[in-house]
């Protein structure tokens, strides 16, 4: 019986591919949720690799097994997997950010649950509003997606050429900057009604100085509050679905800055 040996410069290959595809894994919160046990995880990680190795081992250079800079050359592939995956993990943050002014505004300041896929305590909207992201997500395949833009990226930034000194770290911050715009629009027909809504009691309580104005703002507010949320589902939905559409464009871009 022949015995079955896998060449070292092909298992330096998928090695490589799958430091890229741990570092995606690990930024974007569906796979990265720590309710996915970490079996899960990494066999996901693995199976990805083993699915994208025959695709992308031709565009991968073969390089010198060197115990120290192969290391270093691992490194920075996970680096770079998380920075993609970064990107992708700021829609989230977005809605999150938005979903929590909501709720601050609306009277849920201190109603808090405990998030288990961040592991940190979240407001009762933000957790509506991130569970909902997450099924948009899937619903518009986005994990297929994370796919194609794991592929790609090989293409256009071959392993081994991570530059950060470029327009990197700017086009990071534009994007971080568009993430407080993303915050904004979710939560400003909300915003916008509650406004008037303190417009229209504080005329009110001017009128009628008996009226308990303050005890009337709470339940008020949430009432009007979850029906805006409700009448603008559909608009959420169509802001949340543009930018993940637009994720591999900001990727590609990333890349395209991160090419020496």
């Amino acid at each position: 019986m022949e015995s079955f040996f896998v060449p070292v410069e092909q298992f330096q290959i998928y090695l490589i591919i799958l430091a890229r595809v741990a570092g995606f894994i690990s930024a974007i919160p569906v796979f990265s949720s720590t309710q996915n046990p970490v079996q899960i995880r990494v066999g996901l990680a693995v199976m990805t690799a083993l699915i994208l190795f025959p695709v992308m081992a031709q565009d991968i250079p073969v390089i010198a097994f060197e115990s120290v800079s192969f290391l270093l050359f691992i490194v920075a592939e996970v680096l770079l997997g998380s920075l993609l995956g970064l990107i992708s993990r700021m829609i989230f943050t977005a809605i999150e950010f938005g979903a929590t002014v909501i709720g601050y505004q609306m009277g849920f300041a201190a109603a808090n649950v405990f998030d288990p896929q961040s592991e940190r305590q979240l407001s009762l909207v933000s957790q509506f509003q991130n569970v909902f992201a997450i099924m948009i997500f899937l619903a518009i395949d986005g994990h297929h997606i994370f796919l194609q833009t794991a592929a790609i990226s090989y293409q256009y930034l071959p392993p081994g050429q991570f530059n950060i000194a470029g327009e990197a770290i700017p086009y990071l911050f534009e994007l971080a900057a568009h993430m407080f715009q993303i915050g904004f629009q979710f939560s400003a027909p909300v915003l916008a009604v509650l406004l008037l809504s303190g417009l229209s009691l504080g005329i009110l309580a001017r009128i009628f100085p008996q009226l308990n104005v303050f005890m009337l703002s709470f339940p008020l507010n949430i009432g009007i509050s979850f029906i805006v949320i409700a009448l603008t589902l559909n608009f959420s939905a169509m802001l949340i679905s543009r930018e993940f559409t637009d994720l591999t464009n900001r990727i590609l871009s990333m890349l395209s800055y991160l090419t020496p």
